[in-house]
């Protein structure tokens, strides 16, 4: 397999894909084109403040309060005027439903921790805690160990 990548500012983006027959790389790779907005930050609202959060210094966006929230690398909160769902879409496959109301970067995770009541949390490199639903954990298992 043969892979090229040209920068050119000054062309127009145009992605092409020559195989020999469809596989889930080539499904993934559709997946992924069709799926990029180009965007890679969202905006956010602070106390005082609007700004851009690039996707990479996000690491959990949760309901608080019914308000959609996005914690970053500081634990610092930041409102969302977009909905969870609205964001499934949008945002990059490192992105992971943790429960019904939580997505995780999953590069920002450092850990699942067993909880007493039986369930798992998983704690971010800021420090921040958010509970994994069993469903949710399930799925990060398998896909942990197809890695």
């Amino acid at each position: 397999m043969k892979y090229r990548l040209i920068i050119d500012k000054n062309a127009e983006e145009e992605i092409v894909l020559t195989v020999r027959a469809p596989s889930s790389l080539t499904e993934q790779i559709e997946n992924l084109v069709r799926s990029y907005s180009g965007a890679d930050d969202i905006t956010a609202y602070g106390d005082d403040e609007m700004r851009r959060l690039t996707f990479e210094e996000i690491e959990c966006i949760t309901v608080i309060d019914r308000r959609v929230m996005a914690i970053d690398a500081n634990g610092k909160r930041y409102r969302i005027q977009e909905r969870l769902r609205e964001l499934d879409g949008k945002l990059p496959s490192y992105f992971i439903r943790i429960n019904k109301s939580a997505i995780a970067n999953e590069h920002r995770i450092l850990r699942f921790d067993a909880v007493f009541s039986g369930g798992v949390d998983a704690v971010f490199k800021c420090g921040y805690r958010e509970y994994v639903s069993r469903r949710c954990f399930s799925e990060i298992k398998r896909r942990y160990e197809g890695k």
